[in-house]
């Protein structure tokens, strides 16, 4: 069955014809039921936003259920969320650890010293090092970042690493 020209949603004129028909009862719609601490005017528009992204696939006779399928939707997802925000400010947050306040001198103590080491390396180790430890990336990368060959960067990598664990007691990477 041939589609009617007037059944085409993504014309302006039909749109017109489309939003000016429905967005009031729409915007009651979600109002009624959800109240206006859900914004329904903006769930509204942007239900009617989504009609025209999808307006090739949505004919003329359907967009009223389109529309209110849509708008209901997302004021559900907004009152999902609403409940997981309000569930996360009802969790008090934790103003302790189980660290002993030795654990945490030494951690810090243990970070002073490891960026004194990584200070003392020469800048094409730290560099090549923090590229591959840091920021994860790989030899190949990181040979290509530097416009050194890919040994060059094995090389550098893996002689900050030993200057790292001679210098630095227990110092151990992944």
């Amino acid at each position: 069955m041939p589609k009617k020209i007037n059944d085409n949603i993504c014309e302006d004129a039909v749109f017109e014809r489309v939003y000016n028909k429905h967005i009031q009862d729409l915007h009651d719609f979600l109002y009624y039921k959800y109240g206006e601490q859900y914004n329904p005017a903006d769930k509204a528009q942007d239900a009617f936003v989504k009609l025209w992204n999808n307006c090739k696939k949505v004919t003329f006779s359907k967009a009223r259920a389109f529309l209110f399928t849509v708008a209901n939707n997302m004021m559900l997802n907004d009152i999902k969320h609403q409940r997981v925000v309000l569930k996360y400010h009802l969790e008090k947050p934790k103003n302790y650890t189980n660290e002993s306040p030795e654990f945490v001198l030494e951690k810090k103590q243990f970070l002073e010293r490891y960026q004194n080491v990584l200070e003392n390396l020469s800048e094409e180790q730290r560099v090549a090092f923090l590229l591959n430890k840091a920021e994860g990336k790989k030899h190949s990368e990181i040979a290509e970042l530097l416009g050194v060959t890919q040994k060059v960067v094995e090389y550098r990598i893996y002689s900050a690493f030993n200057i790292l664990k001679k210098e630095l007691d227990g110092f151990k990477i992944k």
